[in-house]
């Protein structure tokens, strides 16, 4: 599965790897919202240094998940986005409510 999930405290980081499309995001966007559900965290940190690919999928994936952590009171923040996937993210909005920023 193209999605790692880590949780330490009160932070759940889901690692993505390789190509965000419409075939790919159904089973990221499951994964992700169950361990949601489990863990209810404060921080839920999405990391997209291994992603390849990424289409307008990835906007309604990170948007998705936006909502429903903010549902248990968590927020939301974007690490990591590769260049390439930067302009779509600027021209969703996307930054205005959520942090992108780069680790590495």
């Amino acid at each position: 599965m193209p999605v790692r999930i880590s949780t330490e405290a009160n932070t759940m980081t889901a690692f993505l790897s390789g190509e965000i499309d419409h075939h790919s995001a159904a089973a990221i966007r499951d994964a992700i919202d169950t361990q949601i559900q489990i863990n209810r965290p404060k921080l839920l940190k999405l990391d997209f240094s291994e992603v390849t690919f990424m289409d307008s999928s990835g906007v309604g994936l990170i948007m998705g998940r936006y909502k429903n952590a903010l549902t248990f009171g968590g927020r939301t923040e974007v690490a990591n986005m590769p260049a390439f996937a930067e302009k779509v993210m600027r021209l969703s909005g996307l930054e205005k409510i959520i942090r992108f920023y780069k680790e590495k």
